[in-house]
């Protein structure tokens, strides 16, 4: 290489610099999503309580994606699972939403049916 001209052994340089760069970068991988695992397995655990009887849809989808998840992260295919453990919690959260609702239906019912009950009780008085 000292028999090159300085713009050759330059462009040499260059492209070796250029492979270290593009070499580090492909090793620098995404970083583990602990913190989103974290919360997805969290939000399933909380809304397993309430929601599994009231909204047991929503729930086995978010328990379903939360395995695929925490399979991914075993892969180490982070991105994957950063995006599966964000979904699950979603999942969950609408499993609590929904077994809000159903438990909200529930009471209003009883309600309305006591106050046609108390409306009957006055109309015979």
């Amino acid at each position: 290489m000292k028999n090159l001209p300085s713009t050759t052994r330059s462009l040499w340089r260059l492209a070796a610099g250029s492979a270290t760069v593009a070499l580090l970068a492909a090793c620098a991988s995404t970083p583990p999503p602990t913190a989103e695992m974290a919360v997805g397995k969290a939000s399933v655990e909380r809304a397993s309580g309430p929601a599994a009887a009231e909204a047991p849809v929503a729930l086995a989808l978010a328990r379903d994606k939360m395995t695929r998840a925490t399979a991914a992260y075993a892969d180490r295919n982070y991105d994957l699972a950063r995006q599966l453990a964000e979904e699950a919690a979603a999942d969950a959260t609408l499993a609590e939403a929904e077994a809000r609702d159903v438990r909200s239906t529930r009471a209003l019912a009883e309600v309305q049916e006591g106050l046609r009950q108390l409306n009957n009780e006055m109309v015979r008085k």
